[in-house]
């Protein structure tokens, strides 16, 4: 809905504010659970009944924001054509439009590419977010509740993170944005493999690095991206955005444990993350953002 909401100048601050405030609720949704988990002997909740409660919690949440979007976006027109028909209809037609849109990518080569560059730094980011709380335990030796503070951490500098990046790309633009971002991932990683173990004020300000480009580098990624969509078929291609977010997202994950299980060293499963970065880097370099903007205009 990015790019029905916004116009081509305002697509960067827009998304850039979605993600900060996503950023933001996230962590004040999760600091309220970490109170009821570590108070809940004073609440009268056992251990897991203060599971099921944080659980809820999450539904009870996209509940009530749902609503916002619901009423104010009720004049906003729908994109693409209306699913009728039976679940087995509407799973066929779905699978029968993702091959057409794949076909159709050779007509767009910098969309194409852009998809190839995020599916690499987005790996490497991922993993860097799954994989950062077992190499703080395992390799640098910290607990539970240092990891618990650091996660919060986390969430609340991303929060200014992607409003710092959204501001940035206004003077350098999107797309340098974003490389800027992954020059400052690789730095991160490098940080990370040289990070001394039980140093945990050090850890908090890789803690802090991660958050300043973590919002940052999702939202413009996807700001940048919208831009390369033919118009009218946001939807269809959207959908191949996150097939490279979420279908593709265990290569990082692969390398991070097949480097551990030959060498045994955490260090080096963290640094072997640089490639992703570097290689999808390399890719979006090859992106002409204005040409594939052309492109995808024509096209719709």
């Amino acid at each position: 809905m990015l790019v029905q909401i916004s116009s081509d100048d305002e697509r960067d601050r827009v998304s850039s504010r979605g993600w900060a405030l996503g950023y933001l609720g996230g962590g004040l949704l999760l600091a309220v659970n970490l109170v009821v988990m570590t108070m809940h002997d004073s609440l009268g909740l056992s251990t897991g009944e203060a599971v099921r409660v944080n659980l809820l919690s999450a539904g009870v949440w996209w509940g009530v924001f749902t609503i916002i979007p619901v009423l104010g976006l009720r004049d906003v027109r729908r994109v693409g054509p209306a699913v009728t028909g039976s679940l087995t209809a509407a799973v066929s037609g779905s699978v029968r439009q993702l091959r057409s849109t794949f076909a159709e990518l050779r007509h767009f080569p910098d969309t194409m590419t852009f998809l190839l560059a995020y599916l690499f730094f987005n790996d490497g980011i991922q993993t860097v977010i799954v994989s950062a709380s077992l190499y703080g335990k395992e390799e640098l030796g910290f607990g539970d509740s240092q990891l618990i503070v650091t996660i919060l951490l986390v969430q609340f500098v991303a929060f200014l993170g992607a409003l710092l990046f959204g501001r940035l790309a206004r003077t350098m633009g999107a797309k340098r944005a974003v490389l800027l971002s992954l020059g400052l991932w690789t730095l991160v990683v490098f940080a990370a493999f040289f990070l001394p173990s039980g140093q945990f004020g050090l850890w908090l300000v890789l803690g802090v690095g991660i958050g300043i480009v973590l919002g940052g580098s999702q939202a413009l990624s996807r700001s940048l991206y919208s831009r390369l969509v033919p118009t009218g078929r946001e939807s269809e291609y959207f959908s191949l955005y996150q097939a490279m977010e979420r279908g593709t997202s265990w290569f990082g994950t692969l390398t991070f444990g097949l480097v551990h299980q030959l060498t045994g060293s955490y260090r080096l499963s963290i640094l072997a993350l640089v490639v992703f970065f570097a290689l999808g880097a390399v890719l979006l370099r090859r992106v002409d953002v204005e040409r594939g903007s052309a492109r995808a205009r024509a096209a719709g």
